[in-house]
């Protein structure tokens, strides 16, 4: 690929800011398992080890849920099994005990449980109240933390619920502190359908640091569907937060929202934090040749801003 412009984006920090902030790249589970084609083994595989090669740092792998919950999915064993030896960490997510059995089995040393903030959602994502899928959550978490891995809880609907609407600040706080009682190392943020603005963001924040969450704790996961995850993120980064969930190329969508674009794109992200001066270790330009790949593999272009003015700057 060419190389960027020369000294763009310029460098200006900001004050209040983090120097560095861990990108948890999730276009290769997240961002694939909602494709309607069923990508090859091979071609995730290579998708994530071309990842590896950015300086990428954590890179979500698969998710270990039953083949007829999420068929895209039902190559968890042998994709796992085709990137565990790079060196990186690949978390993976494990929807229940038999789940957290198939990870372990292959030697994974971070995985991931996904509660909701609401009732509806709990009910038409796990088909259990909020509460009986933390009692589900439980033991896995214990085991988990048993066998030292570390435990990821990721929180949808934290910003507002398609059948719900608004979720009250306390619900989410609740929900979060109760992932945390039962071992949980992170907490991941998720803005499912993409509503949330900058206020709600500091605002959330502040209740969750008010009520004894740490904010080293915390990471955020937002879905650009009115255009404000980097306004968002900026918003989290203000209040402390260090651990950005984003998706190469800005693969992901959101079945809950019309229009949905998907999850923040990693490139976007790059670029905003590379002009804030603050440390990713990520390569942009391999990066957005990696996301320019993959996008030829699935048959369109990539939804990301950045991979756009970057790669059209070759032609």
């Amino acid at each position: 690929m060419n190389a960027m412009e020369p000294g763009l984006p310029m460098t200006v920090p900001a004050e209040g800011l983090p120097a560095r902030v861990r990108i948890h790249e999730v276009g290769a589970r997240d961002g694939l398992q909602n494709e309607k084609a069923t990508v090859p083994t091979a071609v995730k595989a290579e998708f994530i080890r071309r990842l590896a090669g950015t300086g990428l740092t954590t890179i979500e792998a698969t998710s270990f849920v039953h083949p007829e919950w999420v068929p895209r999915l039902a190559d968890a064993e042998d994709l796992y099994t085709a990137v565990s030896g790079l060196p990186v960490s690949l978390p993976v997510l494990v929807p229940n005990e038999r789940g957290l059995e198939r990870a372990l089995a292959l030697g994974a040393r971070r995985v991931a449980v996904f509660a909701s903030a609401t009732e509806p959602f709990a009910k038409a994502n796990l088909n259990r109240t909020v509460d009986e899928a933390l009692a589900m959550f439980e033991p896995v978490v214990t085991r988990a933390k048993d066998e030292g891995v570390h435990v990821r809880g990721y929180l949808s609907m934290c910003f507002g619920d398609p059948w719900q609407g608004a979720v009250p600040l306390s619900q989410v706080v609740r929900v979060c502190t109760a992932l945390l009682d039962m071992g949980c190392d992170e907490l991941s943020l998720g803005d499912t359908i993409g509503v949330a603005t900058p206020g709600q963001v500091t605002a959330l924040l502040t209740a969750l640091t008010d009520a004894g969450v740490p904010v080293g704790a915390l990471g955020v996961h937002f879905h650009d569907t009115y255009g404000q995850a980097l306004s968002n993120t900026l918003a989290a980064l203000q209040r402390g937060v260090t651990t950005v969930d984003a998706s190469a190329g800005g693969l992901g969508g959101c079945p809950y929202a019309k229009s949905a674009t998907g999850n923040l794109a990693t490139e976007d992200l790059v670029w905003m934090l590379r002009g804030l001066g603050i440390h990713t270790g990520v390569d942009l330009g391999r990066l957005v040749a990696t996301s320019v790949w993959m996008a030829a593999h699935l048959g369109r272009p990539s939804p990301s801003r950045t991979v756009r003015a970057l790669s059209h700057q070759e032609q």
